[in-house]
């Protein structure tokens, strides 16, 4: 699939991941994640993140009791060690093939953009948890590697509940018109 072949070409070996690292305390912070700066407090929650890659924002939690990244893409064994350490699985297997419930959480963060479907990668989303927390760029037209252009009308029509949007100008190296939200199933 050559758009997962952009994404993995984007990794690399996975071991310079500090531009995405930095945006994920603007994604967290818009999700509604608490804790401090440079780590949120999971609450002692199940959190499943969707499309996580090398470098999930669950690496960033204290208080996790579990945590699971599905991702499409076969990352280096080392980053699923680096995972196991905190209590974190990794499954390959892309958003729109998951079959999860029983989560307290999920996250998805600038992920379907680049995916097969965004729609049903919400659509599991919602039945694998309670509670959604979301980030995604939109109005940004389909190119390389992201086959889709998100709105905030879609992403609204398919979680079935209203969100944010805001204009990045540059915070932590994210630029652009971002949705979000926290939303309770």
């Amino acid at each position: 699939m050559e758009d997962l072949e952009f994404e993995m070409s984007f990794w690399g070996d996975c071991t310079n991941t500090f531009g995405e690292d930095q945006k994920h305390y603007i994604y967290g912070n818009l999700m509604g994640l608490t804790g401090s700066y440079f780590s949120y407090d999971a609450g002692n929650k199940r959190i499943l993140d969707i499309g996580g890659g090398p470098t999930s924002m669950l690496l960033k939690t204290f208080n996790l009791k579990e945590g699971k990244v599905c991702d499409p893409i076969n990352y280096p064994q080392w980053t699923k060690d680096r995972y196991a350490i905190k209590n974190i699985t990794v499954q390959v297997v892309g958003g729109e093939d998951i079959k999860e419930s029983g989560w307290d959480e999920v996250w998805i963060y600038n992920v379907m953009q680049h995916s097969v479907s965004p729609e049903t990668i919400i659509a599991n989303a919602k039945k694998s948890a309670k509670v959604l927390r979301i980030f995604e760029w939109i109005d940004i037209p389909a190119h390389e590697g992201h086959p889709h252009m998100l709105t905030q009308e879609n992403l609204e029509k398919w979680i079935g509940q209203k969100g944010q949007v805001t204009e990045l100008t540059g915070e932590n190296g994210c630029y652009g018109k971002a949705f979000y939200g926290a939303f309770t199933l």
